[in-house]
């Protein structure tokens, strides 16, 4: 009797965790670098969307072109709301819902390190010559 109760207990615990992990926004393909950079009028766009975070959190983008970071969001109220890129001192507060626009001119060739307004969320762009 003790073995089946532990069984039932341990099998509801499973079955719980399956149902929550397969609720959440977790992807384990969070690092897969997505085509999200496009070129428009002579100008390189960087889409990232930010809600929990930042998606994708790793972006491949040409060295060497005007660029402008594009942070989409819906109903953002976490840290990632907030954008800190330190080696450009940049620090903006994004809108709730919509898109924000940050310039960010030429980059040369290297990584560009950026985070929540916590620190808590980091994301990176790998500029290519």
């Amino acid at each position: 009797m003790k073995a089946t109760t532990t069984s039932i207990i341990v099998a509801v615990i499973l079955i719980g965790a399956a149902v929550v992990l397969s609720q959440s926004d977790f992807s384990p393909s969070d690092d897969v670098l997505v085509n999200n950079v496009s070129l428009v009028e002579g100008q390189q766009i960087i889409e990232i969307q930010a809600k929990g975070g930042y998606q994708p959190r790793k972006s491949i983008a040409k060295a060497g072109l005007p660029t402008i970071l594009r942070f989409k969001t819906s109903g953002t109220f976490d840290c990632s709301s907030a954008v800190r890129i330190p080696s450009l001192s940049i620090r903006r507060t994004l809108a709730l819902a919509g898109v924000t626009d940050i310039e960010i001119g030429n980059s040369q060739p290297g990584t560009l390190k950026g985070s929540c307004g916590m620190g808590m969320y980091p994301f990176e762009i790998d500029f290519q010559g």
